[in-house]
């Protein structure tokens, strides 16, 4: 008898309290993470799930020869950040990112996208 009350009791105390989130995850990006584009985007966006704190957050686009084809610095509003891209011919391109939310922690990751066919 007690271990259905304790169980019910945990239960209802973990759907009680919201998720905390405590770092800035990547939520989604434009291009897609992994996908094939047509034509080459002219700007890469990353959102995320908090917001930034623009003076140590950042993002380099790389092509396969490591050579940076992003134009500087990225614009960061609230929780997304963009960066330009110089004009790409068809490859595989990486997104390094890195991302300082409000409350001070950092979160980093990578991905690739293609331009052209594969």
């Amino acid at each position: 008898m007690r271990i259905p009350m304790i169980s019910t009791a945990l239960l209802v105390a973990a759907l009680a309290s919201p998720p905390a989130q405590a770092h800035a995850f990547l939520d989604h990006a434009s291009p897609l993470v992994g996908s094939t584009v047509s034509t080459a985007p002219r700007q890469v966006t990353l959102s995320f799930t908090q917001n930034l704190e623009p003076a140590f957050s950042s993002v380099e686009v790389t092509n396969t020869a490591g050579a940076r084809v992003d134009t500087g610095k990225p614009r960061i509003s609230g929780h997304t950040m963009r960066i330009g891209l110089k004009h790409l011919g068809p490859g595989t391109y990486r997104v390094h990112w890195r991302a300082l939310s409000a409350d001070t922690h950092t979160t980093q990751g990578s991905f690739a996208f293609h331009v052209g066919g594969r």
